[in-house]
């Protein structure tokens, strides 16, 4: 059990220092109440920092939304340290309790909570704890974090449109190519049977479907193991960075997904950029971390440079608009917030902009991708029976 050195207060006001074993800081602490003893301060000892900083815990999009928004609204009405500890108490998830936990007792200990969360390793974004940090600097984290909660709602919500609305066509195209592969490896083996013991000249259609009935039956497990190779090479490249700017570059470039790719990172980084900025953080420091946040890298690669030339004494509109790679409507947006001195609003108002076109055209294009599976899953379909008819035929037409 992890070890807490402390230093307490007694009932004649004597100061006591010692050591305790205890799951937690806030056990130790009521430990010591339940002894007639005040704490003053509760540090964890060698062992358990060591363990502490050994396991780094992960929250996925949703828990630390989740967490951010009751944390915000606790900060408002009790210290940061009460707060902590009324969220661990009702924390569900083991993980999410012992994360709280943790950081409780980092703040207890005499640690900002930024600080108390940038030891947790992963849990935490460096854009998060910067944005926390700026808040406690300025007084203000109860505002922060409801920024912070408002910006990680947000992104989740338009990442779990986007994923429903590709679960459908997803779903369809795997069953079409299950009933297909079913199709050549069990139906045209048992109908090819009756044909060979006939001796009859099949069509050219119906040799076709046998022979890659025969690759897919004899051939299958290499042709698999070769996918598999090639998937696995070619997301080893993308792990390189060369290959994966490249790549990044050509996504960019392709019609249609290309321009909802732009405008899905434009937007995070506006969205981004607002919620720093108006967290109290320069535009440049925001510049810094928002880079960080982009998933492609070639938008990644455009906001660093921005970054270098708003430290150079350019303007971020300007700045934009040299890059070449963002939506004109960001770098108009821009333009007009740093003119009017309403930069936080406008690129929030671009970052919305941006999320409703992605949505308008994502519905659009999977509205149209939706029926072209069905048309070509039918086609195939209609090929096989095609092939099996046509030598049914040609034996009626023979013994008419």
């Amino acid at each position: 059990m992890p070890t807490f050195e402390f230093s307490a207060i007694d009932r004649a006001g004597r100061t006591r220092t010692g050591a305790l074993a205890s799951p937690d800081g806030e056990t130790a602490r009521r430990t010591l109440e339940r002894r007639g003893l005040v704490a003053t301060q509760i540090t964890a000892g060698a062992a358990t920092r060591t363990t502490t900083e050994a396991r780094p815990i992960r929250l996925s999009a949703g828990v630390l939304a989740l967490v951010t928004r009751q944390l915000a609204t606790l900060a408002t009405v009790a210290p940061v340290e009460e707060a902590l500890r009324s969220l661990a108490e009702q924390a569900e998830s083991r993980k999410q309790r012992e994360l709280l936990w943790r950081i409780h007792t980092g703040v207890v200990e005499g640690m900002r909570l930024s600080d108390a969360m940038g030891r947790l390793g992963p849990a935490f974004p460096p854009t998060y704890r910067a944005m926390v940090a700026a808040g406690e600097a300025s007084g203000s984290l109860p505002q922060v974090l409801e920024r912070l909660a408002d910006l990680l709602e947000k992104k989740q919500d338009m990442q779990a449109k986007i994923s429903s609305a590709l679960v459908y066509p997803i779903v369809l195209a795997v069953v079409a190519l299950a009933v297909i592969v079913a199709l050549m490896t069990f139906v045209v083996p048992r109908v090819v049977e009756q044909f060979d013991v006939s001796g009859q000249q099949l069509p050219p259609l119906t040799e076709a479907m046998i022979a890659i009935s025969n690759v897919m039956l004899h051939w299958g497990w290499a042709i698999m193991l070769a996918i598999a190779g090639l998937l696995g090479f070619f997301a080893w490249m993308l792990s390189q960075p060369g290959p994966r700017l490249a790549f990044d570059g050509m996504l960019l470039k392709l019609p249609v997904a290309g321009r909802t790719i732009r405008n899905v990172e434009s937007a995070s980084l506006a969205r981004s950029l607002a919620t720093m900025i108006g967290s109290g953080l320069p535009v440049l420091e925001a510049l810094n971390l928002a880079e960080r946040t982009a998933g492609n890298r070639v938008i990644r690669a455009a906001a660093g440079e921005i970054a270098v030339q708003v430290h150079e004494g350019m303007s971020l509109s300007s700045a934009l608009r040299r890059a070449k790679v963002f939506p004109p409507l960001l770098v108009h947006l821009a333009a007009s917030g740093e003119n009017s001195g309403k930069l936080e609003p406008m690129l929030d108002r671009a970052a919305d902009y941006l999320e409703r076109d992605v949505r308008t055209a994502t519905s659009v294009a999977l509205s149209l991708l939706e029926p072209a599976i069905i048309v070509i899953m039918g086609g195939i379909v209609c090929l096989v029976v095609l092939s099996i008819l046509l030598p049914i035929l040609q034996i009626n037409t023979l013994n008419v």
